[in-house]
């Protein structure tokens, strides 16, 4: 029977009784008459409820079952046009339709599980609380380890590891060294914080770096004795040419008994003020391959960067004037303050200037911008941009090559130097350059 269909008769039916019960009452019917019609009409009145209430309690049943994740209950149908049939039938298409997402959700989620684990990249995932959510198949390996339950736990693996994993943020990256079974590994550490649902958690990867350091290790010793040998021959070859020519006349006067004249010793003087000065200059030379090979240990402290701005503005301020080179500062916020080493960054800020300087020295328009600033990661960025001719292709990728040089007179270290001075500093140094532009260096501190 049709749900309305049979609403209505039992209102009619109540309504009937409810009549007959007032008549009864009326004519002073016998009790037994008016007690039989009023326990009627109750258990009319307890059926009509029960009648009324067992849809809501099939769409309460409906709704249990989806806050339960229970999509298998079937609603019977028997097709026979009521409208219970066709709230069953909608029943049983919604709960098929949310079976459905919930097999394709559990099958990505078993597809990007199972891409999780099967990288090449050690990933790791934590909460608040340090418990682990999802450790990947490579980052077990790179741990040696068959199972780890708390991230505290890898403190016993590696404490740098361990410091790294909770003390970098969004962004972040750092190298550690561990010991492995199949010899060292060079990790780099890169993390990300996320929020999802209002839970924070973090997600760290771990790649070993440690062929790809050794390649780069071995082309950066090429180039380095490449560079030292042609440096070296260049200084060694005319003070051996010279010193055999001198060593030969001054044999040839002494086997023969032969007095030397006044203006030979001046020649032999000359020639000996010459081989001073080649070996001075190779002296030189490798007094400063040594310093890239002992920067000292940064001391950290409070930089003020106005403060810092300032002592570089008036350090170069000669030499700006002297070239009528304009100089633009900014720093923002005003009150920017750095953590780090004052000398050493001192040292790679007069490094940049002092080439920013010459290469605005044969342009017409010469202006050097200073610029400091927090960029949308909360890193702090210090740029050195010079109105320049900017750097070729072919030179911007070995400009931090210790001893390559573009400038007619240079020892080539000074970008090495400071480059070198970044990475003591937990930081980089970037450059873009661009024919006709200038170029921008670009300093990047881990606030």
């Amino acid at each position: 029977m049709d749900y309305k269909i049979g609403l209505l008769g039992r209102i009619a039916l109540l309504t009937i009784s409810l009549f007959l019960l007032s008549y009864f009452i009326l004519n002073s019917a016998g009790v037994f008459a008016i007690s039989l019609f009023i326990i009627l009409i109750m258990a009319q009145i307890i059926f009509f409820l029960s009648y009324a209430e067992s849809s809501f309690k099939k769409v309460r049943q409906f709704l249990d079952n989806i806050k339960q994740d229970n999509y298998t209950n079937v609603y019977p149908v028997k097709f026979d046009g009521t409208e219970t049939d066709d709230l069953h039938i909608e029943f049983n298409a919604i709960l098929a339709k949310l079976q459905e997402d919930q097999a394709e959700k559990e099958a990505n989620y078993q597809y990007f599980r199972s891409v999780f684990q099967h990288l090449s990249i050690g990933l790791i995932t934590f909460d608040e609380d340090g418990k682990i959510q999802i450790v990947n198949t490579s980052a077990k390996r790179m741990l040696n380890i068959n199972q780890l339950s708390l991230i505290s736990e890898i403190q016993h693996i590696n404490k740098e590891l361990h410091h790294a994993i909770h003390s970098l943020r969004t962004g972040g990256s750092e190298l550690i060294k561990i010991a492995h079974p199949d010899g060292i590994m060079q990790l780099s550490v890169y993390v990300i914080e996320l929020v999802m649902r209002d839970s924070k958690f973090k997600l760290v990867s771990l790649q070993n770096i440690q062929s790809e350091l050794e390649e780069k290790e071995m082309e950066a010793w090429q180039n380095l004795v490449r560079v030292l040998t042609h440096e070296i021959m260049n200084s060694i070859a005319p003070i051996s040419s010279l010193a055999a020519t001198v060593k030969g006349d001054m044999e040839s006067k002494i086997d023969n008994d032969i007095p030397v004249p006044p203006s030979e010793l001046e020649d032999y003087l000359m020639a000996l003020s010459t081989i001073e000065k080649r070996s001075e200059g190779l002296i030189n030379f490798v007094s400063d391959f040594r310093s890239l090979a002992h920067i000292p240990t940064p001391k950290f402290q409070t930089i003020r960067l106005k403060a810092l701005f300032g002592q570089m503005e008036t350090l170069l301020q000669h030499q700006f004037e002297k070239n009528q080179i304009i100089l633009k500062c900014s720093i923002e916020p005003d009150d920017l303050i750095l953590f780090g080493d004052q000398n050493l960054i001192e040292q790679v800020l007069i490094n940049l200037m002092q080439n920013a300087i010459h290469a605005v020295e044969d342009t017409v328009t010469k202006v050097v911008s200073l610029d400091a600033f927090i960029d949308e990661s909360g890193k702090i960025i210090i740029e050195v941009h010079d109105s320049g001719k900017g750097i070729e292709e072919e030179a911007l990728s070995k400009i931090f090559i210790p001893f390559f040089t573009t400038k007619k007179r240079g020892s080539g270290i000074g970008l090495s130097l400071s480059k070198q001075i970044m990475r003591r500093h937990k930081g980089n140094i970037q450059v873009r350059s661009k024919i006709g532009q200038g170029s921008t260096f670009k300093l990047i501190f881990n606030a």
